[in-house]
C-alpha cells in the first residue's frame, strides 16, 4: 500500500524578499487567466501562505473554478476537483478498500482528497455527512478508513465554492465546518473594461482551455509557508488584533463572536499577507486588511436582524471602525 509522504517535514525557510517575489510572480501568473481580480486572488494566496484553507463564496461564473486550477499549476501542487451533490458519499472523497481477487486481500483507493489542491466545488450541495468527511482532512492532514489513518501529501490545501444565491437542494455549512475555513472571501463582478478584457483574451486565445506556468512546486512552496512563520508581529499589533476579535463579541448585533481561533486566525493570515507584500513584520492595514475575511465567518448574526441587511461583514467593518489603531509602537522591533 503506498504511503503518502509525511507531513512533519520543516522546509528551510526563504527569505522575505525571494519569497515575496515568488508571490508576486505566482500572482501574475494566475492573473493571465483570471482578469483584474488582484485583490481577491492575493487573499487567496494568503490563505495558502499561511498553510489554510479558504472559501470563496459567490455568484456563478465569476472565476473560482478557473482560479482553483490555475493557483494550483502555479504553484506546482497536484489538482483534483470534487463536484458536490446530493447523493456523494464519504468514500468519494476519502477513498475505500477494493478487495483484490488476484492477492486475496483488500487495496486501498485514495480518493481525490489525496493531491496538493483540492477543489470542492459547490461544497453546500452535498448532505453533512459527507461535508464533515472533510474536517478531518482540513484540520489534522489525514484521513481515516476503516481505522486505518492516512496521511495527506504536504502541503494540502482545500479552496471550496458555494453559490450564494440557491437555497434549494443545499446544505448550509455548520459553523465547525465554516470555522475550519482559515478565509472566506468574493470575487465580485468585474467592471465594463475587465470583462472586455476576458473576451478580448478568449477571442485571441481561439480556444477556451487556459493554462499558466509553474513557479513554485511543494518543496519550494512549503520554504515559503515557513518564512511565514518568521514574520515579526509586535504585541500592540497583536493587542490591536485581539482587540479586533474580542469587540465581536461584545456587538449587539451578534448572538456569537468570533472565538480565540478567529484571532489566531487573524495573526497567521496578516503574517501571510505582510510576507507577500514584501515586508517581514505585521501592521495595523495588515489586519485590518484580512479582518472580514477572517472574523465574518466565524460571528452569528442574531436571527431577528436577518432581515434588516445585518450581515457578518458589516458587522466586522463597524468594528474596525470603532477599535483605535495603535500609533506608538516600533513595526520591526
Amino acid at each position: 500500500m503506498p504511503t503518502p509522504p509525511p507531513t512533519t517535514d520543516l522546509a528551510t525557510p526563504a527569505s522575505v524578499t525571494e519569497a515575496s517575489a515568488l508571490c508576486a510572480a505566482v500572482l501574475d501568473q494566475v492573473e493571465r487567466a483570471v482578469v483584474g481580480k488582484r485583490g481577491a486572488l492575493e487573499l487567496v494566496l494568503t490563505g495558502v501562505v499561511a498553510g489554510g484553507h479558504v472559501l470563496i463564496e459567490d455568484f456563478p461564473g465569476l472565476g473560482k473554478t478557473l482560479a482553483a486550477r490555475s493557483f494550483a499549476q502555479a504553484l506546482g501542487l497536484g489538482f483534483r476537483r470534487a463536484q458536490f451533490t446530493p447523493d456523494l458519499l464519504p468514500s468519494d472523497l476519502t477513498g475505500s478498500y477494493v478487495y483484490d481477487q488476484r492477492r486475496s486481500e483488500f487495496d486501498f483507493r485514495a480518493g481525490p482528497l489525496f493531491t496538493g489542491l483540492l477543489l470542492a466545488d459547490e461544497i453546500n450541495r452535498t448532505p453533512p455527512k459527507t461535508q464533515a468527511a472533510l474536517l478531518e482532512a482540513m484540520q489534522e492532514g489525514q484521513v481515516t478508513v476503516e481505522g486505518v489513518t492516512h496521511r495527506l501529501p504536504h502541503p494540502f490545501h482545500v479552496l471550496a465554492t458555494a453559490n450564494p444565491i440557491e437555497t434549494e437542494g443545499t446544505y448550509p455549512l455548520p459553523e465547525a465546518q465554516l470555522d475550519r475555513f482559515l478565509m472566506r472571501l468574493q470575487f465580485g463582478y468585474p467592471g465594463p473594461e475587465e470583462e472586455w478584457e476576458v473576451l478580448s483574451r478568449r477571442i485571441t486565445r481561439r480556444r477556451e482551455e487556459q493554462s499558466v506556468d509553474p513557479v513554485l512546486d511543494p518543496e519550494r512552496l512549503r520554504s515559503v509557508q515557513q518564512a511565514a512563520e518568521d514574520v515579526f508581529f509586535h504585541p500592540e499589533v497583536g493587542r490591536y488584533a485581539i482587540a479586533v476579535t474580542s469587540e465581536t463579541r461584545r456587538d449587539s448585533s451578534l448572538l456569537v463572536g468570533a472565538s480565540p481561533r478567529g484571532s489566531l486566525a487573524l495573526l497567521t493570515c496578516a503574517r501571510a499577507h505582510a510576507l507577500i507584500r514584501g515586508r517581514g513584520y505585521v501592521t495595523p492595514e495588515d489586519v485590518k486588511a484580512l479582518a472580514v475575511a477572517t472574523l465574518a465567518h466565524r460571528v452569528t448574526v442574531r436571527p431577528e436582524l436577518w432581515m434588516s441587511n445585518v450581515t457578518g461583514e458589516r458587522v466586522v467593518r463597524s468594528v474596525l471602525d470603532r477599535v483605535p489603531v495603535p500609533s506608538e509602537y516600533h513595526p520591526g522591533a
